[in-house]
């Protein structure tokens, strides 16, 4: 593919800054990977080295006339650049460029764009990736408008720009094709990046799963050592490709003839399993490449989690394979496994794997992955796929969830994290896949809310409850424990799902009944009746009558039957087979208490695929109480499916540009950071539609009653210093001030009781009409990017937590959800006589607050607080704001690995 033309100019070269935030790897259509920067002028051999390779027709294409060499005064306008007015990006695989994008403006809102992509690395979507880093870019300097020159005969540029997303406005001129159109991120065009993005990241770990070959580097003759497992390992499984153990001082592993090293392998190697010392990694990393391997699994240790000079060969190490094409799963990692016949593959060292079933798992421990394997297949639960990703340098769990979400062969998802390196695109993914396919997740670590050894991510700066909110928005069954989760996977792989919370009860044991009952309303769901207790003589028929009743009952959503021993052993036998009966009818989920069984016994299978359950089996627990919390899970899940998502609606008045030079000119102020005070909060709350009251200083009575006049009166008078604000007395407040008189009586009150003048930082401004208080915050956490949260304001809501809390942008949906959702809440509602609180001002106040903190990343942190909220309308009573400098990265509108 080539691409449009842009002129050669003369013109002086300025010596900017090196935008290095441009730098990204990437993932290209067919699953391989690239890197993406801005040229340099020690680029100049390897533009000549990449013209060279480049068709005549496509440098035809790229210049409307024949161009068959660069001239030196070429090379240095085309790798000298400013990067404002004058950008260019080149996509390297290795040491080589295979592509080049720039721009080159023509005013301050417009530019023109042009691409040339080598002849062989056409078809594989650079084109696609290089527009989209290019618009991120122009944004940034302040462009709004890309044209473009192209020749009518240029297909797979004309289809670059008009398969973006954006509005097109083309005409044919003079021969020749002009292009333009507006690179604002629109709607269309995020959601075309993001289905790119999804087809490539699954196609990049489609890669890694499905590999025609396996070569095994450290595969040993010693049966205690990881690269003997490894091998031994994917022969037993039966691997349906060939194994390469490649050892240079053995003839042969487990049987298998061994090569010296990957390059002498004979064949084509997909994908190689590394088990040498961590020193010696980034040699065989080289030879991988050298090889055309198209993926790594690294099992050995001794990278991020062994200290500085691990987290630098980490680093390393995922620069050069991915530089070269390649994902890596690892470091430190247990590996992959994948059940489907087709592929047979434990390239792990976990000596049991689960049968095939429709359940991928991602972990990223390597330490429990051989326990949650056995876990596992203990409980007869089959996977479909497995992933160990131990530091999760490269690949992790957004990677699988772009995989699974068109997996055919998985169904449900469970994730087992320890950090979240990019939570908002985690939620934003796993919203996608959950709208289809359960995602189940455990994360470690909550209470301390700390990064493990080995993980090269930012600690999260929100609590705890922020992040479990931001699950349920995101519409993630968010578990304790790992044996919850298989307890909820349990139920989500073999039963259908509820379509309400009324559950019936049937058992053979009163007190069991009882117990399930009470297990079942603790856990959110409705018992439909009182327990039905069939009696400890109850046969299979007694059984399978109460069943279908309670089936065929259109007030009853799910079953949960319990059945203890008794001394007739054959009678559980035929119990077992009614219920498996009855559940295979596929209506209603039905759980059970079997026996005190876990997982799936024999007698409560439906044929699946080897060994493993099939759909319609009934899962059994040890307890009713866990066999009651995987159904309120399942059941809450499945009312978070049947909800309307909602939509972003459309925030009027909003003054983007004037607040983001406001934000801008406080940051260079103050490059550390800053307080955003009197005039300029007030402005920046304005540029949102948000109205903040005056507040006038008053260091002294006088200068209080100047104020109290001034503002005509019914004013207030309070304490503005962080450790007076918000106190529960309310001392820091003075009310109803309506004359000099009560003004100076205010004064003298509240500097005696409170604290000196000089330290209370007192303000007149005028009284706010009554109301509920409640406060609104955003901030910008440094992993999770922005995020909202609301509460009744008061000091109980600090401290009992009751905050909810979403990432932006907020539909109108989680608007209303958060307000509803705090324990407060029945204070908006009139509670025990009180105001009905204009619900709809605050939902609104919520998107005006989520768009400002999605507009303004320097936008550190924003408290409204109080608001008060009246019958009809409400007032932002005090506010306070502050700023710093931002990563200008962007995962939004571009396509990057984390």
């Amino acid at each position: 593919m080539s691409g449009a033309t842009v002129g050669i100019v003369d013109a002086p070269i300025p010596s900017p800054p090196y935008p290095a935030h441009w730098e990204a790897d990437v993932v290209l259509s067919d699953g391989a990977t690239a890197h993406l920067r801005p040229i340099r002028p020690d680029d100049a051999d390897r533009l000549l080295a990449f013209y060279d390779r480049v068709s005549d027709e496509s440098k035809y294409n790229r210049f409307f006339a024949p161009y068959p060499k660069l001239s030196p005064r070429d090379v240095k306008k085309f790798t000298h650049v400013d990067h404002v007015d004058r950008v260019a990006l080149i996509l390297l695989i290795g040491d080589d460029m295979i592509a080049v994008g720039r721009y080159e403006g023509l005013d301050r809102a417009q530019a023109e764009v042009a691409f040339l992509v080598e002849d062989a690395h056409q078809g594989r979507g650079v084109g696609s990736v290089l527009l989209e880093h290019l618009a991120q870019a122009a944004r940034e300097r302040g462009v709004r408008r890309f044209v473009a020159d192209v020749l009518p005969a240029n297909h797979r540029m004309v289809s670059v720009f008009s398969d973006a997303g954006y509005t097109i406005a083309n005409r044919l001129q003079d021969g020749v094709v002009h292009v333009e159109f507006e690179i604002a991120p629109t709607e269309g065009a995020v959601g075309v990046m993001a289905a790119r993005e999804q087809r490539a990241e699954a196609r990049s770990i489609e890669r890694l799963l499905t590999p025609g070959s396996v070569a095994v580097v450290g595969a040993s003759r010693s049966r205690d050592k990881a690269g003997q497992a490894l091998v031994r390992n994917l022969v037993r499984s039966g691997f349906t490709g060939p194994v390469y153990p490649v050892n240079p001082s053995a003839v042969a592993v487990s049987g298998v003839p061994a090569y010296a090293s990957v390059r002498s392998i004979p064949g084509e190697v997909d994908l190689v399993v590394v088990a040498v010392p961590a020193d010696s990694v980034m040699d065989v990393v080289l030879d991988c490449a050298d090889k055309g391997a198209k993926g790594l699994v690294v099992v050995s240790a001794g990278f991020a989690e062994a200290g500085a000079e691990g987290r630098r060969r980490q680093a390393e190490l995922v620069r050069i394979a991915r530089s070269n094409g390649m994902r890596v799963v690892g470091p430190n990692c247990l590996g992959i496994v994948n059940t489907d016949p087709a592929y047979s593959l434990n390239a792990s060292l976990a000596p049991v794997v689960p049968p095939p079933g429709r359940v991928g798992f991602f972990s990223q421990s390597g330490a429990l992955g051989v326990a949650i394997l056995e876990a596992v297949a203990a409980r007869g639960l089959g996977l479909s796929t497995f992933v160990s990703a131990g530091n999760r340098a490269d690949v992790s769990g957004n990677d699988l969830l772009q995989y699974w979400q068109d997996d055919p062969a998985t169904d449900v998802v469970l994730l087992y994290l320890e950090s979240v390196g990019n939570p908002r695109k985690f939620a934003r993914l796993a919203r996608r896949v959950a709208a289809a396919k359960p995602v189940v997740a455990v994360k470690s670590g909550r209470s301390t809310q700390g990064v493990p050894i080995g993980h090269t991510v930012r600690p999260m700066g929100a609590p705890p409850a922020a992040l479990a909110a931001i699950f349920r928005q995101s519409g993630v069954i968010q578990v304790d424990t790992l044996a919850e989760m298989f307890d909820v996977a349990q139920v989500l792989a073999y039963q259908p799902l509820p379509a309400g919370g009324r559950v019936a009860i049937v058992g053979n044991s009163d007190a069991l009944g009882l117990l399930a009952a009470d297990a079942a309303v603790s856990a959110g769901l409705q018992t439909a009746e009182h327990p039905r207790d069939l009696g400890p003589t109850a046969s299979a028929e007694d059984f399978e009558r109460a069943l279908v009743e309670a089936v065929e009952d259109p007030g009853i959503d799910s079953l949960l039957v319990v059945f203890a021993p008794t001394l007739e052993s054959s009678r559980g036998e035929d119990v077992a087979r009614i219920i498996a009966e009855v559940a295979g009818l596929g209506a209603k989920p039905v759980v059970t208490t079997f026996l005190g069984s876990d997982g799936v016994p024999e007698a409560l299978r439906r044929s699946g695929t080897k060994g493993a359950p099939g759909r319609g089996s009934v899962p059994s627990y040890p307890s009713p109480e866990e066999a009651a919390r995987a159904l309120a899970h399942v059941t809450s899940y499945a009312a978070w499916r049947r909800a309307p998502r909602g939509q972003v609606p459309q925030v009027d008045g909003c003054d983007r540009e004037t607040a983001r030079q406001l934000v801008a000119r406080l940051v260079a102020q103050a490059p550390g950071g800053a307080t955003v005070e009197g005039q300029d909060l007030r402005l920046l709350l304005s540029c949102y539609g948000v109205d903040l009251p005056e507040m006038v200083p008053t260091p002294s009575a006088e200068d209080a009653v100047a104020a109290g006049e001034r503002l005509g009166w019914e004013v207030v008078l309070k304490a503005t210093a962080p450790h007076l604000r918000h106190r529960p007395d309310l001392a820091d407040v003075w009310r109803n001030i309506g004359s000099a008189e009560e003004m100076r009586h205010a004064w003298v009150t509240m500097s005696s009781t409170l604290a000196d003048p000089a330290d209370a930082g007192f303000v007149v401004q005028p009284m706010a009409p009554p109301g509920v208080p409640v406060a609104v915050r955003a901030e910008q956490d440094p992993l999770f990017g922005p995020v909202v949260s609301f509460g009744v304001a008061g000091v109980t809501t600090e401290l009992l937590g009751d905050r909810a809390y979403r990432i932006p942008p907020l539909t109108d949906v989680d608007a209303a959800g958060m307000i509803r959702e705090v324990r407060a809440a029945p204070l908006l509602l009139g509670y025990r006589g009180g105001v009905i609180a204009d619900l709809s001002a605050v939902e609104d106040l919520l998107h005006r607050v989520s768009k400002m903190s999605d507009d303004l990343p320097e936008l550190a942190d924003l408290e409204l607080n109080p608001v008060l909220v009246g019958t009809a309308g409400l007032a932002v009573v005090n506010a306070s704001a502050s700023v710093a400098p931002s990563d200008p990265r962007s995962d939004w509108y571009t396509r990057r690995l984390g």
